[in-house]
């Protein structure tokens, strides 16, 4: 008679849980699921929230497990890049991980701003693992009046000639 102890049963089970995100997340990444069934690892990319002020937009990115000095944020041509890596974090040599749904890895987020921002004043900021980068509105974004004047058409209307009967 076979003894099964709880372990050989935790491992089978394993087996089983792997293989389901083998065959079942492989055919949905086919779908648009991030899973990567062939290196059997979640590719991921940071949640972000991007939100609208009247001098700025401020956008969001969860990071957790991700340092400041691991993070790199650029700015060019209406678009926001951050991008970085979160690293496996493993404390003890020899630790065998049982199940592991966090996500680690290279990411990159790209976010596509209105061009009338001041590039030069943009800030980022990190605390608690989210990371925020606010984006400056230019001064001139504001909606300018115009004022409608009385009398006689300005000289852009008179001189296509129309204007002024001929």
């Amino acid at each position: 008679m076979t003894v099964t102890t709880s372990w050989e049963l935790f491992e089978d089970l394993r087996a089983v849980q792997d293989e389901v995100m083998r065959t079942g997340f492989g055919r949905a990444r086919r779908h648009g699921h991030p899973y990567d069934a062939d290196a059997g690892t979640m590719a991921w990319a940071p949640a972000i929230e991007i939100s609208e002020r009247k001098d700025a937009y401020l956008v969001s990115a969860e990071l957790p497990g991700v340092s400041a000095g691991e993070v790199e944020i650029t700015f060019g041509d209406g678009l926001l890049t951050i991008q970085g890596e979160r690293h496996a974090a493993r404390d003890a040599a020899g630790e065998r991980v049982h199940r592991s749904e966090r996500c680690f890895g290279a990411f990159r987020r790209s976010i596509t701003l209105p061009g009338h921002v001041q590039a030069g004043k943009i800030e980022a900021t990190a605390q608690d693992g989210v990371l925020q980068v606010l984006v400056p509105k230019a001064p001139d974004v504001q909606a300018k009046r115009i004022p409608v004047r009385t009398g006689q058409p300005g000289a852009a209307v008179t001189s296509g000639g129309k204007a002024n009967g001929s």
